[in-house]
């Protein structure tokens, strides 16, 4: 058994795919035989005030085995409390921090220098996407040989029923620019003439002021009584929506993997996202129509494709889910990390 710590910002049953991937490790690690240990570093990650670095400078240094620091917190940490670190840094990036939607150019630049300067200390970086591990390359430095691609693994579910009437187009993601809601919103008020329901689930804890801006959206559009903001939704009241919905739609502008878009598959939905960052590598196309970034009119004549041709969202939804069945397990996430950390270790 390899003793490693996993350092992971704020609360770990946060409800989103970051925290899915950590939690996964931290249970199926000890079966690929490694025995992390959870570090909780403070919450106010990637924007940590100057108590926060202190006590993630303190935390992080008493770790002495090889230590693994999720890319919220690792790509915003300044030079004095990477250098309080003495284990083997493991970087494990879902995609880089500067790429953020939202983020204005100064903090953009900065995140980008500070997760360069973080990434650089790193013996070895876990990815979950080639598109992040190209970025990496290409973009901050990181030797391709440094580099493990370990994506996150999926859990095996039934297949959604479909066929309601009307038809439930599911979104599921945080409620963050990044996530484009508002692409979708857009694209729904394209189609009112549609028989058609949405329901959006996803925390808007992370950006209060973006997620009142949907809300606004929604009414300006006329779009209320069907368009629902379910809020953080999780286990298993997030598998009942997936069981009620026909189709599934995110539109995110960047994803360093896309873990919903997997669920959604496993659960049998066809999907429509945008070709933005991993997304194309994870939906495959026949399981998925796949609009260009911003792109509400594309976007609507997707939806409204697959809500007028049942027979057409039936065989994607048949590739959807035939494509997630070939997908790994976590077990396989779990092992693949285990070797990488057995290398920094030896």
């Amino acid at each position: 058994m390899i003793d490693a710590a996993l350092a992971v910002p704020g609360e770990i049953d946060t409800p989103t795919g970051g925290y899915a991937y950590a939690r996964a490790l931290l249970a199926h690690g000890p079966q690929a035989g490694l025995a992390l240990r959870h570090v909780a570093l403070p919450g106010g990650f990637p924007v940590p005030d100057a108590g926060e670095l202190e006590r993630a400078a303190a935390q992080l240094g008493e770790v002495t085995t090889p230590l693994i620091v999720d890319g919220l917190a690792l790509g915003a940490l300044p030079d004095h409390v990477l250098d309080a670190i003495r284990a083997p840094l493991i970087a494990l990036c879902h995609h880089p921090l500067g790429l953020e939607t939202g983020l204005d150019a100064e903090t953009a630049a900065r995140l980008i220098r500070s997760e360069r300067a973080a990434l650089a200390r790193a013996r070895a970086v876990i990815v979950t996407s080639r598109t992040t591990a190209g970025q990496l390359v290409a973009d901050f430095g990181v030797p391709e040989g440094r580099i493990t691609l370990a994506p996150p693994g999926l859990d095996p579910a039934e297949p959604a029923p479909r066929g309601n009437a009307p038809p439930m187009i599911l979104s599921v993601g945080s409620l963050t620019p990044r996530k484009g809601h508002d692409v979708l919103i857009r694209a729904l008020g394209h189609l009112a003439p549609i028989p058609w329901r949405c329901v959006i689930a996803g925390p808007a804890d992370r950006d209060p002021a973006w997620a009142a801006r949907l809300a606004i959206l929604v009414r300006s559009r006329g779009l209320e009584g069907r368009v629902e903001m379910a809020g953080a939704v999780t286990g298993a009241d997030l598998d009942g929506l997936y069981a009620r919905a026909d189709i599934f739609c995110l539109p995110s502008r960047h994803e360093g993997y896309g873990m919903v878009f997997a669920e959604a598959m496993m659960r049998g939905l066809p999907v429509i996202a945008c070709r933005a960052g991993a997304v194309p590598e994870v939906v495959p196309p026949a399981a998925g129509l796949l609009a260009p970034v911003d792109d509400d009119l594309v976007l609507a004549e997707f939806l409204s494709l697959l809500l007028a041709s049942p027979a057409v969202a039936a065989r994607m939804a048949a590739q959807a889910r035939r494509h997630a069945l070939s997908l790994p397990g976590w077990e396989e996430t779990a092992r693949t990390v285990a070797r990488t950390v057995a290398g920094v270790a030896a």
